[in-house]
Order: structure tokens, then C-alpha cells, then sequence
């Protein structure tokens, strides 16, 4: 039986043993994003997550290539470094009749080379015959689309859906139909550049004869269609339109290399991630939040990715302002829990959005985004100086301290707390959302609505950046009034959150405005806003880095021991990359740099263990074993761009690194380096017109900042 992640959720994500265990290869561009297997394959298992999607439907649930009738062995498997291809290479299996060895193992080999491009799956198969006789053998490839939306792919079941329609094949291509219960017809269009021996609606099949050393290619194109037939393209165009994308998306300038090769890995892999996620909109480029169940617009987790990477790469804060501030709400609406002046959620493609069958087309249940796309604007100004960006800005922002301080304040206590109006939208509306993850000492679930501690410190953090950047427009009373809310809220939040019992602020208020007083993660996020004071930050910050908090990998989500922890769990004890970059960025913010210092050398650790050396979006919680790998978790997305980006916020925060682009000065306060690594070099750090190569060494009691190169007027200031 299936074993459901959230068991009182609609939208859950069905997990079972075909999703866990083996490595996958995963390519995307724009809304397309595939995940197949080391073969390079798709194969068709229940409940199987394989396949090629587009625009939030699966176009492609079975590609498989045979060699005669059975499954090349496998040689090799890798994505490029830059993530725009994937290579493969396989050979033969001894092929025996009678007893006897007709062709033998490793005879003949097969590279596959694949690349995605604007809803295309291009791929070039070479096949070198390298023994000393002819060989004949016929290469089969299968194909198959179920036109599933994501949401059906996850789990959720269906009580109708569209139908398959008007299937075709001929000499040179396939074509399958979806019509969907939306109007919309989909289609999957099979293309290959040879003739075959045979071809129907699933599967072509190639007779390929090759003399000793011959080599031969066949060319693929897989083309998912909505509505209007799409434009040829051939493998080689796609391949270069899709490496010029990356350096058009390569808007993160600092690079970043240190004198550990473990380090460089994670470092390379975070940001070739990055970048991969870096999607084009009308309103700019938006990190995409993850593969396979996320590739689409969230509020919450670009605003995060943007936050984690602004030192280096600010030009992703402003694509994600100006996307959140386009799609921000107007009116009021209960099926999407939109209010004016509210920041979007996630925002989905797919039959199901468009039906209505799922509240996501465009949804806004989150309590959190809305501070925190406020937060994000006054952080982007301290790094860049943009007083244009912010003029423009400045409405979106306005709107979204309304809604602060009118919706998102229900009962006027000055405290943000959310209740669904839509009954089919998420229960929880922080960063924790699956249903159970707000409860008491008792395990009894929070009655709604509830005020999440990490939600009063992103206010906090928002009513004092709004008053930074009412300063810089000469507004002086709203200056003064913004101010003087954000210091009323960080006295009232100490008073109503404040534990002694467990040395920590509660986990939320419930609808009764009773704490739950339960040892989380979520008081290290009050560290990174700076709601807590010196006093308090010191007794969380011993709570974090104890043994019932740090697993060994990281931080969990909820201490051992707690009612409902489960280190197996999505949220009650699971270590989450981007939640210990936040954590680590809190400790920073308080001097606590050498704690700041232990998470990213746990994160480093952890990403020598996991496939490509790439951060999955969240892996279990049991202590660390020595010797002994993490325990990943079965339906975890990789890539998950705030999992990628949490390697440049944990940086900053060993290394205490702040940027004031107006003053032109960047600030290394008690810097520390994480273990095993003796140098950092930042090459090309900008500030305004200025820029310059820093070189950060480890001494026997501190570290030492050299300036390697400068252009322009900026300062460098160490605080011991």
C-alpha cells in the first residue's frame, strides 16, 4: 500500500518504493523540466514520477530504448555542468542463441544526448559498431503519454478526466492526443530524421546495420504541443539556444572558490542549479521553486531563494519584486484566499488549475509572503541603491502594509494570523504547511486562526525596512510611525511568545492566543529577522545547536523528543537546507558566527553524500551516524532552488559579509570560515560601479580579508 505524506490533505504526495532510492537525471528549460533514469529513460511504473511535463502536465510517462528486445547496459550517466544536457552511455549485452555468444558484451555502444528547448525534448543517438564483424540489430524506442496534470502524478485522484483521441503514426512521426476536460488539446509529437522499419502510436523501430567502427545517428524530437502546433527545431539549434540561455541567466557575477574541492562541488552544483530554476516571465526572470512537484512560481520561495543569494546576485530580488508585485491581488476572493494588497502563493498551469480542481491557478494562501516581499524590497535597496526600482515599487509595497495591518491582522492585536476561506486551500499558511505541523505540547493540533512566531519576525523585519526605505524617499512620518510599530511589535511579540519552560519563543498562538510551546526551528527565523532580543537570540541560539535540535546535517524542524517529531516526517523533524541557511543568517546577525559556521559545514558535508553533490530539498531528521550516510527523503524535489541557494546565505553568514551599497562599504563582522576550508576567494563582488576580488584566509584565531583587486570607490571594514 501507498503511504500518504499528509493523510488529512487534498493535495498530498502519494510516496511509495519507486520514488525512493536510485539516482535521477533531471533537465528544464522554462515550464518544460523532465526527470528520467540514469539510462536516460522514462519508465512507466505506478505511481512513478519519470517522465517529460510541460506547462503542469506530464507529456511523456514512458520513453524507453532497446536494443533488439532488451535494455542496454549501462556505462556512464551525467548532466553537464552548465545543466543543458544530459549524456548517456551504454553498450550491449552478450547476445547468445543456441549457447553460443553471437555478439559480445561491450561490442557496440550507444551515447545518448539530450537537451530541452522552449516545450521540446531534443536528443541525438550515436550507435559505433567497435567489434571486427557487421552487425545487424534492430533499435526500438517506446514511447507513451497519460496527459496526467502534476497533481494526478503526486497522488490526487481524479473523478474524471479527459480522453485520449485520434492517435497517429506515420513513417515519420507520432502523434499523441489528449482532448482535457478544460477544451484544450494536448499533444505529443514524435519526430525522428530516419526511416524506420516499423512505427505505430508507441513505439519506432530502426534496423540498423553497421559495418567494423561504423557510426551512425539518429535524430529525436519530442514536442509537447498546447492548442498550435509548434515550431522544428533540430537538436544543435536547441543545444546552442539553450547554452546561450545560461549565460543570459548567469546574473549571479560573484564567483565563488575556495581551497577545499568539496566545497567547490557544492559551490558549482548550487549555482548551475540556480540558474537551471532562473525562469523567464513577462515579469522578468523568477526562480522556479523545485523539481518535480514545484516547477512553477511560488511567493514564499522565490522571495527566500532571492533573499539567501542578494549579496551575490541582486538581480534575482528584483526579478522576483517585480513578478510578485505583477501578479499581487486586488480584490478579495475566498476560493483563492486573496486579499488586496496580497502576495501570491503559487500560481499553476495544468487542466486541473484551470478547472478549478485545484485552488492554485493563482493562490494566495500564505501569511508569510506578503511581510517578507516587503522585507525583500528594503534588503534589495540596502544592497543596490535602486531608488528607480523602489519609485516604481513603492504602490506594491503600500498595498502590502495595508493588508499587514487590515486582513493580515484579524483581530487587531497587532499580530499577523491566517484561517483559510477557501476549503479546499491549505490549512497552514507558513513555510511549514503540511496539515499537523502546528501543535501543542500535547499533540493537539492548533485551532486556527494562528499567529506563527516566524510570521510576527518577518512583520517586524518589514514594518522597519518600510521605514528605511520611507526615509530615503524623505517621508518622515511614515518614517517615524513605521519605526515606532515595528519596536511595539517587538515587545509585544516577546511577551505574548516568550517560554521559559522550554528556553524558546512558542511555536505559534492559536485561536485562543494560547502558545504552543514546542522546541522548533521556526524561533531561528526570529534570530534572522532580528525580532528577538540580544538576551532572548543567546537562549535560542543554545537551543538550536543542542543535541535535541542539530541532527549532525543540520538543524531539524522539531526537536527530538517533542509530541509529534518524526525525523521521517515533512515537517516534525525533517533537516531542510534553505531553513538552516536562515537559521545560520540569525546566528550571524547576533555574532554568532561560529555556530553560523557548524551548519554550513554540516550542509558541506551533506552535499558530498547526496547525488551531484546537490542539496535536496529536505532530507530526515535522524541523528548523524558515523560513517554513515543521511537519510534522504523519498519525495524530496532536487533541485529545489532554495535548497540551491542556501549555500550563498550560509557563506554570508560564517563569513558575516554585509553590503551597503549607499555608504559603498561591505562589512566582514567576526568572520569565520567553515571546517576544512583554509581560503574563500570572491572574485567580482559589485557594489554600484564599483567591484572587487576579496581573498578570505583562515589564521590560528581568526580570519584575514585581503583585497585582491578594486575598481572603483568601495570600502572593506573587518569587525573583530
Amino acid at each position: 500500500m501507498a503511504e500518504l505524506v499528509s493523510l488529512e490533505e487534498h493535495f498530498a504526495i502519494v510516496t511509495d518504493t519507486d520514488r525512493s532510492g536510485s539516482p535521477r537525471r533531471v533537465l528544464k528549460h522554462g515550464d518544460t523540466f523532465g526527470v528520467f533514469d540514469l539510462h536516460g529513460d522514462a519508465i512507466s511504473l505506478e505511481n512513478g514520477d519519470q517522465g517529460l511535463y510541460h506547462a503542469g502536465t506530464r507529456f511523456l510517462s514512458r520513453f524507453e530504448l532497446l536494443l533488439g528486445r532488451r535494455r542496454p547496459l549501462l556505462l556512464s550517466s551525467t548532466i553537464s555542468d552548465d545543466n543543458t544536457i544530459l549524456a548517456v552511455d551504454l553498450t550491449n549485452p552478450d547476445v547468445v542463441r543456441n549457447g553460443h555468444v553471437l555478439i559480445s558484451r561491450g561490442s557496440v555502444h550507444i551515447f545518448r544526448a539530450r537537451t530541452l528547448w522552449n516545450g521540446h525534448c531534443l536528443e541525438r543517438i550515436r550507435v559505433t559498431n567497435h567489434s571486427q564483424h557487421s552487425i545487424q540489430t534492430p533499435l526500438a524506442l517506446q514511447f507513451d503519454a497519460d496527459f496526467s496534470d502534476v497533481f494526478e502524478v503526486r497522488g490526487t485522484r481524479r473523478e474524471h478526466r479527459g480522453h485520449r483521441r485520434g492517435d497517429r503514426a506515420t513513417a515519420e512521426q507520432a502523434v499523441l492526443r489528449y482532448e482535457g476536460l478544460d477544451g484544450s488539446e494536448r499533444r505529443t509529437v514524435v519526430t525522428w530524421d530516419r526511416p524506420p522499419a516499423r512505427s505505430d502510436v508507441g513505439a519506432v523501430v530502426f534496423s540498423l546495420t553497421l559495418e567494423p567502427q561504423e557510426v551512425t545517428e539518429i535524430e529525436l524530437r519530442i514536442a509537447c504541443e498546447v492548442g498550435e502546433p509548434s515550431l522544428d527545431i533540430r537538436f544543435s539549434e536547441a543545444l546552442e539556444k539553450s547554452k546561450a540561455a545560461v549565460g543570459k541567466h548567469d546574473i549571479c557575477k560573484c564567483t565563488v572558490v575556495s581551497s577545499s574541492d568539496s566545497f567547490n562541488r557544492w559551490f558549482s552544483r548550487s549555482a548551475a542549479d540556480l540558474h537551471m530554476m532562473l525562469t523567464d516571465t513577462p515579469s522578468g526572470v523568477y526562480p522556479y521553486a523545485g523539481i518535480p512537484w514545484f516547477s512553477t512560481p511560488f511567493g514564499r520561495d522565490g522571495i527566500i531563494t532571492a533573499l539567501e543569494t542578494l549579496w551575490a546576485a541582486p538581480d534575482i530580488a528584483r526579478g522576483v519584486l517585480e513578478f510578485l508585485a505583477s501578479t499581487q491581488a486586488t480584490v478579495y476572493n475566498e476560493a483563492q484566499d486573496a486579499e488586496p494588497g496580497k502576495i501570491l502563493h503559487e500560481m499553476r498551469d495544468g487542466e486541473m488549475a484551470a478547472l478549478g480542481e485545484i485552488p492554485f491557478g493563482k493562490y494566495y494562501g500564505s501569511a508569510d509572503a506578503t511581510p517578507l516581499f516587503v522585507a525583500l524590497a528594503a534588503a534589495y535597496f540596502e544592497r543596490t541603491a535602486d531608488h528607480e526600482f523602489v519609485d516604481w515599487l513603492w504602490p506594491h509595497i503600500l498595498a502590502a502594509l495595508e493588508w499587514m495591518d487590515t486582513s493580515g491582522d484579524r483581530d487587531g492585536d497587532g499580530f499577523i494570523e491566517y484561517q483559510r476561506r477557501s476549503h479546499t486551500g491549505l490549512i497552514q499558511q507558513g513555510w511549514k504547511d503540511s496539515y499537523d505541523s502546528v501543535f501543542h505540547a500535547d499533540a493537539s493540533l492548533a485551532e486556527p486562526p494562528i499567529a506563527m512566531c516566524e510570521i510576527q519576525g518577518y512583520a517586524y523585519q518589514a514594518w522597519r525596512g518600510a521605514a528605511k526605505l520611507a526615509r530615503s524617499r524623505g517621508h518622515a512620518k511614515e518614517n517615524r510611525d513605521w519605526r515606532a510599530r515595528a519596536m511595539r511589535l517587538r515587545s509585544r511579540f516577546d511577551d505574548a511568545f516568550w517560554c521559559d519552560d522550554i528556553g524558546m519563543f512558542a511555536l505559534a498562538l492559536d485561536g485562543r492566543k494560547q502558545p504552543c510551546r514546542v522546541r522548533a526551528s521556526n524561533p531561528g527565523h526570529c534570530l534572522f529577522s532580528g525580532i528577538a532580543t540580544v538576551r532572548r537570540a543567546r537562549k535560542v541560539a543554545a537551543m538550536l545547536m543542542g543535541d535535541v535540535m542539530f541532527a549532525g546535517w543540520g538543524v531539524r524542524t522539531v526537536a527530538a523528543g517533542e509530541a509529534r517529531y518524526n525525523p521521517m516526517s515533512y515537517h516534525n523533524g525533517s533537516v531542510w537546507p534553505h531553513d538552516n541557511a536562515l537559521i545560520a543568517s540569525g546566528l550571524g546577525r547576533y555574532g554568532f558566527t561560529d555556530r553560523a559556521a557548524r551548519i554550513m559545514s554540516a550542509m558541506l558535508d551533506l552535499s558530498q553524500w547526496v547525488d551531484s553533490n546537490r542539496l535536496p530539498e529536505l532530507i530526515c531528521g535522524f541523528h548523524r551516524r558515523g560513517g554513515e550516510s543521511p537519510t534522504l527523503y523519498p519525495v524530496a524535489c532536487a533541485p529545489q532552488a532554495w535548497a540551491s541557494a542556501a549555500a550563498y546565505m550560509l557563506l554570508a553568514s560564517c563569513l558575516g559579509l554585509e553590503i551597503d551599497a549607499a555608504g559603498r562599504r561591505v562589512w566582514f563582522r567576526r568572520a569565520m570560515l567553515p571546517d576544512r576550508v583554509e581560503w574563500i576567494r570572491l572574485t567580482n563582488l559589485s557594489i554600484l560601479d564599483a567591484s572587487v576580488d576579496l581573498l578570505v584566509t583562515r589564521h590560528a584565531q581568526d580570519v584575514g580579508i585581503e583585497v585582491l583587486r578594486r575598481e572603483g570607490n568601495v570600502e572593506i571594514l573587518t569587525v573583530k
